[in-house]
């Protein structure tokens, strides 16, 4: 007979992000085809993909998934949860990891944090995530010396139109986000 987690002893990471996840996550009916991290645009910043993040929190190794960048470096397109064959909220239950690192300061490096704020400042400020912004101010500040290498890459994205250097216009109903915004704040602090 199999013990249940929530009455022996505290619940173990996989369990604790399934039930702080709004909704139904799903989060335990990962079979690791990999779909996750192979439409992830950001899946090379990544210390771990998104599978081996929820095969590290089946295993219970909380302190490797709670120091983990990966959630921090998930920049909430949704590729991953509309592309998941299993119907995981791995947007979701990313936002639920970097909750716990946070509450629990396991998280390393300040460069991913930061890198989480910078998004959030251009949704906040235009409605949208900006990428020439958000990786030049990141770059800039935690990876300098890596700018010159990345001059060429930049370069070819914006010649070919892959990326734009001016700052995006800021969305129809700001006011309205920013009420959401608000209020989810609120929510959250409650």
């Amino acid at each position: 007979m199999t013990s249940n987690p929530t009455t022996s002893g505290p619940p173990s990471l996989l369990h604790e992000v399934a039930m702080r996840t709004p909704g139904n996550s799903h989060v335990e009916m990962c079979i690791q085809c990999g779909t996750c991290g192979g439409s992830c645009p950001s899946a090379s910043a990544m210390d771990h993909t998104p599978r081996a993040l929820f095969a590290m929190l089946r295993a219970n190794m909380r302190d490797n998934v709670l120091s983990s960048n990966t959630p921090w470096m998930c920049v909430s397109c949704y590729f991953c949860t509309v592309r998941c064959p299993q119907d995981i909220h791995i947007t979701d239950v990313m936002y639920t990891i970097k909750n716990i690192s946070l509450e629990t300061k396991a998280y390393q490096a300040k460069t991913a944090s930061d890198f989480s704020k910078t998004f959030i400042r251009w949704v906040e400020n235009y409605g949208r995530s900006f990428e020439v912004g958000l990786a030049g101010l990141h770059t800039l500040k935690h990876f300098a010396g890596r700018l010159l290498a990345m001059a060429p890459m930049a370069i070819g994205m914006i010649t070919k139109k892959g990326m734009s250097i001016t700052p995006p216009k800021r969305i129809q109903g700001m006011d309205q986000l920013k009420k959401i915004l608000k209020r989810a704040k609120e929510l959250e602090a409650a």
